[in-house]
């Protein structure tokens, strides 16, 4: 409740009054001269922002075994906050989220839902639906109409069993709950596929196409429902001239229009003037395009239907191709999805009051989620089958497709909002939602297994018998392009071997990017993947790793095969990816650089490993953003590097005499092996184990060695 005056009387008695919501002051003067923060809008709104903000990480925490997305923390912290528990408190509700707050919530709130979807925009490739082929596109128009039709069966269900819901236009009430039905999230999904690592399977690229496919039609769907609603479609609403849908729908279009023949060129000339090539700031560049996201917002608005639909269009307009994209949502998607977004969903759990389900209401829950489900995954069942999909992956494809999630929480508030969807109603849907998105991650990794998802339990290879076709294979791990230090190629060099007889050097780069939930991971995806995962292609990208690694395969390593591959993979998996690699490789050795935010990632790949695991542990480097500066090492150089193989016995200390042997051919390298028996350190110029007398021999034979 605001507190208009310094009063106690009228602080207490506005209570019972209506609020004029022009005279809320935003900030108080401070409890010293006597004023309640929780009576003013913005010490609120702070409140509110840090309750659910709190609320929706501890729940996030407890969901995260079960894969889920955010959203769905997000949306059942509400439930928790609102009046279906802790808001059945009537003076927790009064000071925490009086009914005055919630206009300004839900502004800042839609804020964030506005580039959310400008973002949601940008991450969607319509290329990508023409590329899609006919199965995407069958599976697609499945997902859409199946699911509408059993929607105009639970329209007429909903209208005569719920309580005012006669009072609303059929034909805005059944594109509603068509919409409802019929959705699937396209940002929910992409992130469940990357994470179950199905993004680049079959089955993950006929699902992308297809929802991408079915989140175009859903957007013009809704629109359509806005332009009806609009036309006094709502409960409380005045009936209009049905002319006035024609007109803006017609508006729609225009504006479609307009963006893509004069705005989609004009963001390709300045994605092309923010290039690196160019050398250009982004600043003014980027200010003009959140400024662009708004005044698309403003002109859809000012048309009639929601502005979500402008940003839409508008993240539509911007170019995949280059960096601009990606360095956009850097800026953008952390203050948005992280803070803005959550404010969002938390409010539409606010609104859910599951009280207001009763008796008789629980069994249209049932019955929206079976008609979901039927129409998602047995429509798209059946025509998978009919396309001669294989059985399980077509199972797959049908719970996949039924991923609701965010984008129907939004359909929904719509609908609220304009009082086509009452309070019972749209307890209903929210709910429905829950479950179909819930249920998607743990279902997907029960029925399916993508070919070679599992590492195999093959006996633990050595370097000296895992030379494949004449070739010393290394995978070397990077985190991330800023990561890499001249000391990592140094030792690369040295391992390179340079005697007539030795094996040539096969290098694999690995690229580590932690997935998230962000945008620009899920777009790094869909613009790195090459039909496998982890992503593996050779040298083309303009990166400092790669860059640095050409210019030494092509000038300075010689007898040198280097290949650039990038896995994008949450931290908890990122080893199966490293390791499935390395086996699929057949390498001879991982070879991975030391860094804190990375040790769990460094002890699992040496506990799973199947073959020969290396650290480098720079003490310049650890954990630092700048790599160590050293000079690189050639066969010209002058600088002596000095190596120092320690042997205790065993397997592991086998490996690593044998990488010294290779290192002892280089000229700018000096290889001491100090070897450890049962009698202490020996002093033999051999080592006493027998089966390593002959890599000593061999390093004692280059006279550059030492015990």
């Amino acid at each position: 409740m605001p507190h208009l005056t310094r009063s106690a009387t009228a602080s207490t008695s506005i209570n019972q009054m209506a609020v004029n919501i022009s005279s809320i002051r935003s900030s108080s003067n401070g409890v010293w001269e006597g004023d309640n923060p929780l009576h003013y809008a913005f010490p609120v709104l702070i409140v509110q922002t840090i309750l659910i903000l709190s609320v929706s990480r501890f729940l996030a925490l407890l969901f995260k075994p079960f894969r889920q997305p955010k959203v769905i923390a997000e949306t059942v912290g509400g439930i928790l906050l609102g009046p279906s528990a802790l808001g059945r408190n009537q003076e927790y509700m009064h000071r925490i989220f009086p009914e005055w707050s919630t206009p300004i919530l839900g502004a800042v709130a839609s804020i964030g839902l506005l580039f959310f979807l400008f973002l949601v925009g940008i991450e969607l490739d319509i290329s990508s639906i023409r590329r899609s082929g006919r199965r995407a596109f069958a599976i697609a128009v499945a997902g859409i109409c199946i699911p509408l039709g059993l929607g105009v069966g639970v329209a007429f269900v909903f209208r005569k069993s719920i309580d005012g819901a006669e009072e609303v236009g059929f034909p805005q009430y059944l594109v509603f709950m068509g919409v409802a039905l019929s959705i699937t999230a396209f940002p929910v999904l992409a992130r469940i596929l990357a994470e179950l690592k199905l993004l680049t399977t079959s089955v993950g690229e006929t699902a992308m196409a297809a929802a991408a496919l079915n989140d175009v039609v859903a957007w013009i769907l809704l629109a359509l429902a806005v332009a009806l609603a609009g036309n006094g479609g709502g409960a409380d609403g005045p009936h209009k001239s049905p002319l006035i849908s024609v007109w803006v729908l017609l508006s729609v279009v225009s504006f479609v229009v307009f963006m893509m023949v004069v705005i989609k060129p004009a963001m390709k000339w300045v994605a092309q003037r923010c290039s690196p090539e160019r050398r250009t700031s982004y600043e003014a560049y980027t200010c003009l395009t959140l400024a662009g996201v708004m005044a698309a917002g403003f002109v859809t608005d000012f048309i009639g239907v929601h502005s979500i639909f402008g940003g839409f269009v508008f993240g539509l307009t911007i170019p995949k191709e280059g960096n601009f994209a990606e360095k956009l949502m850097e800026r953008i998607e952390d203050f948005v999805s992280e803070l803005l977004l959550p404010l969002y969903f938390a409010l539409s759990g606010l609104k859910t009051d599951i009280t207001k389900i009763h008796g008789g209401a629980w069994g249209l829950l049932a019955l929206v989620i079976a008609a979901a489900c039927a129409g998602k995954i047995i429509g798209t069942f059946a025509v998978a089958m009919m396309l001669m999909i294989p059985l399980r992956e077509s199972i797959t494809l049908g719970v996949l497709m039924n991923t609701k999630g965010l984008v129907e929480l939004i359909v929904l508030n719509i609908g609220k909002e304009m009082k086509v969807i009452n309070d019972e109603a749209f307890a209903i849907l929210v709910l429905m939602a829950i479950f179909t998105t819930f249920m998607t991650t743990p279902t997907v990794m029960a029925i399916y297994k993508p070919a070679g998802g599992g590492l195999s339990n093959t006996p633990h290879r050595r370097l000296a018998s895992a030379a494949f076709s004449g070739e010393f294979r290394v995978l070397a791990c990077v985190h991330g392009p800023g990561n890499i230090s001249h000391s990592l190629i140094n030792l690369l060099k040295l391992t390179r071997g340079l005697a007539a007889n030795s094996s040539r050097l096969k290098l694999y780069i690995m690229h580590l990017l932690e997935l998230t939930e962000r945008s620009s991971s899920i777009c790094m995806l869909q613009r790195l993947h090459n039909g496998g995962f982890p992503f593996v292609n050779r040298c083309e990208s303009q990166d400092r790793v790669t860059a640095a690694l050409t210019q030494a395969a092509n000038g300075q390593l010689g007898r040198v095969s280097v290949r650039v591959a990038t896995a994008i993979s949450p931290s908890q998996t990122m080893h199966e990816d490293i390791c499935r690699m390395a086996e699929d490789k057949a390498a001879a050795m991982i070879l991975l650089q030391f860094h804190e935010n990375w040790r769990r990632v460094d002890q699992m790949v040496l506990k799973e490993a199947q073959c020969s695991v290396a650290v480098l542990v720079e003490r310049g480097f650890i954990g630092g953003e700048e790599p160590y500066e050293a000079e690189f090492c050639s066969a010209a150089s002058t600088a002596v590097q000095n190596v120092c193989v320690v042997y205790f016995g065993g397997a592991d200390d086998m490996a690593a005499l044998e990488l010294g042997g290779r290192m002892a051919e280089h000229p700018g390298a000096k290889v001491v092996v100090v070897e450890f028996g049962e009698g202490g350190c020996s002093s033999s110029l051999k080592p006493s184990s027998p089966e390593s007398s002959s890599h000593a021999s061999k390093l004692q034979g280059d006279q550059k060695v030492s015990t």
